[in-house]
């Protein structure tokens, strides 16, 4: 890096910057390419009718992803960020090799666990760098590029994967996408990125490492501000499998193709996406409290849309209130995350919240696959609708003005 390492700012390090969005553009690309395909070919070539049967690549995805972000952020810590971002893509590199070739669907559940590590990692670093790299009141606007870039991406790949396994099929989609994505994504991580672990000691006074169990109980249950932010985090994900566990299989019920299916994901996941470019910074003039707490409703009234009709209107209108309301969350909560923390362990705070908003997509598989399996995918709906609501008030009671910990 040919800037100082002894000063932060978006304007000094963005050539770096820049890069690092360019890379997690191809991390949420390749996450994009399974979001509308995997559930419908769990039920095409691999006839899982239960849902909580096909939803088990979302668990051991949602497994795999939390544990890698919980330890990214820990050895981004100790060991530095650029190794973990580069592990990260080689774990990427045989996905697409295994649904290409999967015969069953164990298969499937195993490529997801090798794409859970890819993205916990690569995904984790990125944003853990460019967090290192802006001053203290950049972090919104920061976190918010961070993730337009992955999730304007990932509505982008969901798009064209849908319309190409329409055209073609979907393994090749899935097999062809993957490849090209994973190898570019490595190389521009190879050449062009740089460590920024010097940052966050530059910009601390004490060197000293907290114990790991100590900060993982502060980020957890401890700390007020910290674990209700967490606990919105574990919501926020785990109302995103109405999106893409039960979309799909819903709109197959209801006679939309997966085109039509792929449609509207991407729309949900282009809104997120966009809607953040201005969330994020906004979060840094406002405040973080009032965009989670706001948007937390939104996403509930979102949610609500697609049990409220089987009209496809509904669905869009859905699909963009609920893009809306999650892009109004995502950004705000991981600057709200960095705002608590100390400099020298705050990627392991991140790592931990990180963690249980991961862990959302696995209480989300397994509550709303049992619920929609026992009393129907609408009924799963309602009950996630609800809970969102919830975390809404929780955040809105618990949630106080930054207070950074020694």
């Amino acid at each position: 890096m040919t800037q100082s390492l002894s000063a932060r700012g978006l304007r000094l390090h963005w050539r770096q910057f820049v890069i690092l969005l360019v890379v997690n553009a191809f991390v949420g690309a390749m996450l994009g390419l399974e979001r509308t395909l995997i559930p419908v070919l769990a039920s095409t070539e691999f006839n899982l009718m239960a849902l909580s049967v096909s939803l088990t690549f979302i668990v051991s995805f949602g497994v795999v992803k939390a544990c890698a972000n919980l330890v990214t952020g820990r050895l981004a810590d100790t060991l530095g960020r650029r190794t973990l971002l580069i592990v990260g893509w080689l774990f990427g590199l045989p996905v697409p090799w295994l649904m290409l070739y999967a015969p069953a669907w164990e298969w499937i559940v195993f490529a997801n666990v090798l794409l859970g590590l890819q993205q916990g990692l690569s995904w984790s670093s990125a944003v853990i760098m460019k967090i290192d790299l802006v001053a203290d009141n950049e972090r919104g606007k920061a976190t918010g590029l961070n993730e337009f870039t992955g999730y304007a991406a990932m509505a982008a790949s969901t798009l064209l994967a849908g319309w190409f396994a329409s055209t073609y099929a979907i393994r090749p989609t899935l097999f062809w996408g993957g490849i090209i994505i994973s190898a570019v994504g490595l190389v521009v991580s190879v050449v062009f990125v740089k460590e920024t672990r010097q940052l966050v000691f530059d910009a601390s006074k004490s060197r000293t490492h907290t114990p790991f169990w100590s900060l993982f109980g502060l980020v957890t249950w401890r700390h007020q501000s910290l674990s209700s932010l967490s606990f919105a985090g574990l919501v926020n994900n785990l109302n995103d499998i109405v999106i893409w566990g039960l979309l799909p299989t819903l709109a197959l019920t209801n006679a939309l193709s997966v085109a039509e299916a792929a449609v509207i994901g991407s729309i949900y996941l282009g809104v997120w996406g966009v809607s953040q470019l201005l969330t994020g910074a906004l979060s840094d003039m406002i405040g973080r409290k009032p965009l989670i707490v706001a948007g937390l409703v939104v996403q509930a009234v979102g949610i609500s849309c697609f049990a409220l009709s089987v009209q496809s209107w509904w669905w869009i209108g859905g699909a963009v209130v609920m893009g809306l309301g999650t892009g109004m969350v995502y950004p705000s909560l991981l600057a709200a995350v960095s705002d608590n923390a100390a400099p020298t362990w705050r990627a392991t705070a991140l790592g931990v919240y990180r963690f249980w908003r991961d862990i959302g997509y696995v209480m989300g598989a397994l509550t709303g696959g049992m619920i929609a399996d026992a009393f129907g995918i609408t009924a799963a709906v309602w009950v996630i609708a609800a809970l969102t609501a919830y975390a809404a008030i929780v955040v809105a009671l618990r949630l106080q003005k930054p207070t950074t910990l020694a």
